[in-house]
């Protein structure tokens, strides 16, 4: 089969093209025909050594979607032709995260979904919703399930909420498309004028272009009526948390989720203690939140946000395009 490797920890330049034996699927184990793939920007962590200590060569991404090939010895939830998409938590089913559960992630603890096949438990993938294709179905496992823990398992968001939304990379994409499908307000900023013009088309109901308006914790504070918001999914990391805890309301909650501009900074604790702000770090998910997700996607029928899809072997402009920071939504990658 064709795969793709990361052979050194020095960003995509260390992509290769290469050719594996096609995986048997163990005991308990389906054998996987990727179809899609998609990038985040773990991804590009990964690559270029800042997300810890990686066994090399490794096949990259998380994030994949296909159908089963061939079922291990066993395995009673698939049959050959399911179509399905990896969980990114191999070995979190439901249930609370665990420090061991971190051990089973895909493109990084252990191999990823950057080739033809893949053998994965039985337990670590979910059907995807007829509606989607294999590329729209790629987008789900990481950045969907991210907004989807934030806002609605661990956030509860309602009608009633306001919710802030920083850049427009694909997590806070689905965070637009699933706190619109809950009624909630949304406030969303960006670089750019033409990104915001396409979330206002998503539903944003307010837009901030931080560039221009580089006080922009301010203009949330202007637009809820010196309210604040009621919650935040915070992409930035140390460049932009000092101004989201400015800009969230006394009682809610900050779902903290990357670190674009950084993971060390400032931590204003007094804002925190004075305005009883709740502070929640999010990591993915568990394939039950998944599974209610896909649910959720399946009633309303929401498509994810695909900017531009790449060949196989274009993988490392892919990373590259992403690395650009111009996409709006995902990227993904065809197989």
């Amino acid at each position: 089969m064709k795969a793709c490797q990361l052979t050194a920890l020095t960003g995509p330049d260390a992509l290769r093209l290469v050719e594996l034996p096609e995986p048997k699927p163990a005991p308990g184990q389906v054998l996987l025909r990727v179809r899609a793939t998609s990038l985040n920007y773990r991804d590009l962590l990964v690559s270029d050594g800042r997300y810890g200590k990686v066994a090399l060569p490794l096949i990259p991404l998380s994030d994949g979607a296909g159908e089963i090939a061939a079922v291990g010895q066993g395995v009673t939830r698939w049959k050959t032709g399911d179509r399905v998409a990896g969980t990114f938590f191999q070995g979190w089913p439901s249930g609370p995260f665990r420090r061991e559960m971190a051990n089973n992630a895909l493109g990084g603890a252990l191999n990823g979904m950057l080739a033809e096949y893949v053998a994965l438990s039985e337990s670590g993938v979910v059907a995807i919703p007829p509606h989607l294709n294999f590329e729209q179905a790629a987008t789900l496992p990481c950045a969907a399930l991210t907004a989807w823990q934030a806002l609605v398992t661990r956030g509860n968001v309602s009608a009633d909420e306001t919710v802030l939304l920083l850049g427009t990379g694909g997590v806070s994409i689905f965070a637009l498309q699933f706190a619109k499908m809950h009624g909630a307000r949304v406030i969303i900023t960006s670089s750019s004028d033409e990104k915001l013009a396409r979330a206002e088309a998503l539903g944003a109901d307010e837009t901030i272009n931080y560039r221009s308006m580089p006080d922009w914790d301010k203009e949330v504070f202007r637009l809820t009526g010196e309210a604040g918001v009621d919650q935040v999914v915070e992409v930035g990391g140390a460049g932009t948390f000092v101004k989201t805890l400015r800009s969230v309301a006394p009682g809610g909650q900050v779902h903290l989720i990357g670190g674009v501009s950084g993971f060390t900074g400032e931590v204003p604790l007094g804002d925190i203690i004075r305005k009883l702000v709740i502070v929640r770090g999010i990591y993915v998910g568990s394939r039950a939140m998944f599974e209610a997700m896909n649910r959720a996607i399946t009633l309303h029928q929401t498509k994810p946000v695909i900017d531009r899809v790449f060949e196989f072997a274009d993988a490392p402009a892919a990373y590259e395009y992403q690395q650009s920071g111009q996409h709006f939504g995902k990227i993904v990658i065809s197989v």
